[in-house]
C-alpha cells in the first residue's frame, strides 16, 4: 500500500511539473498566448483599438519595411493612379530590396504601389516619395504628422522604405523607429479608418502582378511575400520587413465572424530565424480568436446613482426645506467591446454631486463610464430631469403668506 502511494505522489508531482512548464507554451492560463519570440508584440482589436494583449508593446524600435504601410496609405490618399512617376538619381541608387530603376524611367503610379507592397521595394518608395512631396525629408514629415494624427506618440520616421536611419533633431539623434503598438495603430488605420482602406485591401492581398515602364521596354513582375495570407482563415492583410537592426517585423490582420484582430511584431528574430514571425502572429490571432469574445457594455456593466440630487439655493415646497432635482441617464446607442472570457465592466460616475439653483431640465450633471482595463470605452451623459428655480423675494413673499394664511372658527364670525 505504502508502495502505491509512494508511486501516486510521483505521477502527481511530475504531472504538476509538466503542466507548469507547458504553460507558458500553449497559454493555459487564458491569460497570455504563451511564449513569444517577438521582443516587442502587440495584439490589437481592430475595431475598438484596444490592446488586447502586448509585451514590451510601448518600447521603441526600429520597424524596417513594415514602414511601407505608411508610406502606401499617404501614397493612396494623396496621389493619382495615372500620374507618371520619373526616377531620379537618388532613387536608382537604394539599395536592394529594389525594382531595379534607372534614372530618367517613368512608371504609372498605380503599378509602383503593388512594387512597394508586394515586393517591398525600396528605390519605388524613394519615387513615390519624391514624385508627392518632392524629395524624401518633406515625404517623412508628411508621415510623422499622419502617425500623430492618427494617435501615434512613440513614432519617428526618417524614410518612405524603412532602411535604418537616423537623424540629428536639436541636440538629439532621433532613429528610424516606431512602437509595436503604434504599429498596430497605423495597420488599423489603414483597414478601418482610410478612405482609401479598400483599395489598401486590394493592392495588399494581390498574389501577383506584372507591369511595365511607361516606354514599354522593361516589364516587371511581382510576388506577393505575406505567407500569412494562406496561413489562417480570414486573413486580411498584411507587411514584413528586415533590416539588420530591425531584426524580422511583421504587421498583419486577420477578420474572422464578428473579430477583426491586428498583429504587430517588432524584433521577432534574426537569420536564420525567418519563420519565427509567422508563428508568433499566428499564435497571437488564435489566442484572440479562442479567448475573446463580443460583449455589449451595456449589458455587462451595473451601476447605482442616487435618484436626485441636492440643489443648494434652490425653491423647495416650503422654507427651510431641502430642494432636489431627479436625474437621469441618456439612452444611448449600446456598443460591443471584445472582452476575455471572465472580464467585467466597471461602471463608475463622474460629476457633480449636488448642484446650485437655477438648474435648467436636461442639464448635463456628470456622465456614466464604462471602464474595461484601464480605458473608457462608453460613456453616458447623466442630466437633471426637471428645472429648478432659485430663492427669490418673490419666493419667500408666496411661502410667507401661505405659512401664515388660517380660517377663523365658525363661531368667531358674525
Amino acid at each position: 500500500m505504502k508502495k502505491i502511494l509512494s508511486i501516486t505522489f510521483i505521477l502527481v508531482f511530475f504531472w504538476g511539473s509538466i503542466q507548469k512548464n507547458l504553460l507558458p507554451v500553449f497559454g493555459a492560463d487564458n491569460q497570455s498566448p504563451g511564449t513569444l519570440y517577438s521582443e516587442s508584440a502587440v495584439l490589437m482589436d481592430a475595431d475598438s483599438g484596444r490592446i488586447l494583449y502586448e509585451k514590451n508593446g510601448y518600447e521603441q524600435r526600429p520597424m524596417a519595411s513594415t514602414t511601407k504601410i505608411m508610406t502606401c496609405i499617404l501614397a493612396l490618399e494623396n496621389g493619382k493612379e495615372e500620374d507618371i512617376v520619373t526616377a531620379s538619381e537618388y532613387a536608382a541608387s537604394r539599395p536592394k530590396v529594389h525594382l531595379g530603376v534607372r534614372k530618367g524611367e517613368q512608371f504609372r503610379f498605380g503599378d509602383l504601389l503593388y512594387s512597394l507592397m508586394l515586393e517591398s521595394h525600396n528605390d519605388t518608395a524613394v519615387m513615390l516619395a519624391e514624385h508627392l512631396e518632392g524629395d524624401v525629408e518633406t515625404f517623412a514629415d508628411k508621415m510623422n504628422q499622419k502617425a500623430k494624427k492618427i494617435g501615434c506618440r512613440h513614432t519617428f520616421f526618417i524614410t518612405p522604405n524603412g532602411l535604418d536611419a537616423t537623424k540629428k533633431t536639436g541636440e538629439n539623434e532621433q532613429v528610424h523607429s516606431t512602437t509595436a503598438a503604434d504599429l498596430a495603430r497605423i495597420m488599423r488605420y489603414c483597414i478601418k479608418e482610410s478612405p482609401q482602406k479598400e483599395a489598401f485591401l486590394n493592392i495588399t492581398r494581390t498574389q501577383s502582378y506584372t507591369f511595365w515602364d511607361i516606354e514599354k521596354k522593361r516589364s516587371f513582375s511581382c510576388n506577393n511575400h505575406n505567407a500569412f495570407l494562406s496561413m489562417m482563415e480570414g486573413a486580411l492583410s498584411g507587411k514584413t520587413g528586415f533590416t539588420a537592426k530591425a531584426g524580422y517585423c511583421y504587421v498583419g490582420a486577420l477578420k474572422r465572424e464578428e473579430k477583426t484582430l491586428i498583429v504587430a511584431l517588432l524584433a521577432c528574430g534574426w537569420p536564420n530565424n525567418k519563420t519565427y514571425k509567422w508563428k508568433d502572429t499566428v499564435k497571437l490571432m488564435e489566442y484572440g480568436l479562442n479567448q475573446y469574445e463580443q460583449k455589449s457594455l451595456l449589458e455587462q456593466g451595473t451601476f447605482s446613482l442616487p435618484e436626485t440630487l441636492v440643489v443648494e439655493n434652490g425653491q423647495a415646497e416650503k422654507i427651510g426645506g431641502a430642494a432636489s432635482v431627479p436625474i437621469k441617464v441618456k439612452a444611448i446607442q449600446d456598443k460591443t467591446l471584445l472582452m476575455r472570457k471572465g472580464e467585467s465592466v466597471r461602471v463608475i460616475y463622474e460629476g457633480k454631486t449636488k448642484l446650485s439653483a437655477p438648474i435648467k431640465k436636461g442639464s448635463c450633471v456628470g456622465n456614466l463610464k464604462y471602464i474595461v482595463g484601464d480605458c473608457v470605452y462608453l460613456s453616458r451623459p447623466v442630466y437633471t430631469a426637471k428645472s429648478v428655480k432659485a430663492i427669490d423675494y418673490k419666493w419667500c413673499l408666496e411661502k410667507i403668506a401661505k405659512q401664515w394664511t388660517f380660517t377663523f372658527p365658525d363661531n368667531m364670525v358674525e
